[in-house]
């Protein structure tokens, strides 16, 4: 039984920043399934008019387990930009895949609750330097996606098509041939009771 965690997700997103304690959960619990994260650069629209809402905080802070700090909370004002994330994420998740869950961990602690717009090459620098990673200088392009990442973006909307839904973020168990799109929302306050549902559907299919 081959079994994969796929994770739609975005950086910048602070709902995707609640659901990934649960992919954590998994990839901790359950090393069997494997994890794929697709960044889907939902805020590196070109028209640059991507703002995150005080209301939205509050929701995700009443339904789930994470804090923004006072930085985040003031840089709202801010136009959000994740395209040097989406970058750097779709360049990692294919040449240091191991690394690649804790990266997108470091990147949102960064982002989140450090107030680091994450928009900038040099405001990766610290984090490239902590992961020791030899990156091409195209990935850090601030300006536009690389090829890679829009295949990926590409590949997303395709899988969305599938699941029937465009809303990020969301995760999808695949067990062999069968998907199954996880209901989360039931789960960003207990990361335990994600990774049973996850385990009824590998027993379902076992």
């Amino acid at each position: 039984m081959a079994a994969q965690i796929f994770f739609i997700y975005d950086t910048h997103c602070p709902w995707s920043y609640a659901v990934t304690p649960l992919v954590n959960a998994v990839n901790q619990i359950l090393p069997e399934v494997s994890i794929n994260l697709w960044h889907c650069a939902y805020f590196s629209d070109a028209d640059g008019d991507n703002f995150i809402t005080k209301q939205q905080i509050g929701q995700v802070k009443d339904l789930s387990l994470v804090n923004f700090s006072p930085e985040y909370i003031k840089s709202l004002a801010q136009s959000k930009d994740s395209t040097v994330c989406a970058n750097l994420m779709t360049w990692a998740t294919a040449k240091t895949p191991r690394q690649a869950l804790a990266l997108l961990n470091a990147l949102q602690t960064a982002h989140f609750n450090k107030g680091n717009e994450l928009s900038e090459q040099t405001d990766l620098t610290d984090i490239v330097e902590e992961f020791k990673l030899s990156i091409p200088a195209k990935v850090l392009n601030k300006t536009k996606l690389t090829s890679d990442a829009q295949v990926q973006v590409q590949e997303v909307y395709a899988l969305q098509e599938i699941i029937q839904t465009q809303a990020i973020p969301a995760i999808l168990l695949a067990v062999d041939d069968e998907l199954v799109l996880m209901n989360h929302n039931l789960y960003l306050q207990d990361t335990d009771a994600f990774v049973e549902a996850v385990k009824v559907e590998l027993n379902k299919n076992s």
